[in-house]
């Protein structure tokens, strides 16, 4: 039976912080949402001006990069190359959620939600920077 890394409260509070003061460092109103490998929320962060939109829209980005194991952006990538029917997949294909990748597993994913999805994605790769792996 394998071992595999598990993200610890110390780690999702690391990266929180860490995505929050990108997304504050550019003044970007974002929705974070930090997910274990399961799809399931383990921190969530509104910051001022963000939408409830945004929240759900942050957390499906990180559960579709959770449950992937993959960029969310590699699947908004194949809709714009003309695979629509990706769309009928339980995902939402736009950049801004990454997968937390700890020796080849995946252990969860960070999804932002606010700005443009570049912007997004840089928030959610600050947080996971922050862990140093």
């Amino acid at each position: 039976m394998k071992n595999k890394p598990s993200l610890m409260l110390a780690d999702v509070k690391k990266m929180q912080a860490a995505a929050e003061a990108e997304a504050i460092k550019n003044k970007w109103a974002v929705a974070i949402a930090i997910l274990d490998d399961g799809g399931h929320p383990l921190a969530i962060s509104r910051l001022d001006g963000a939408t409830p939109l945004n929240v759900e829209v942050a957390l499906a980005k990180a559960r579709t990069s959770a449950l992937s194991q993959r960029s969310s952006k590699m699947f908004e990538d194949r809709v714009a190359a003309g695979r629509i029917s990706m769309l009928n997949m339980p995902l939402l294909p736009l950049q801004g959620g990454l997968p937390i990748m700890v020796q080849g597993d995946c252990v969860g994913s960070v999804g932002v939600s606010g700005v443009q999805s570049h912007e997004d994605e840089q928030v959610a790769k600050a947080g996971i920077d922050a862990l140093g792996i």
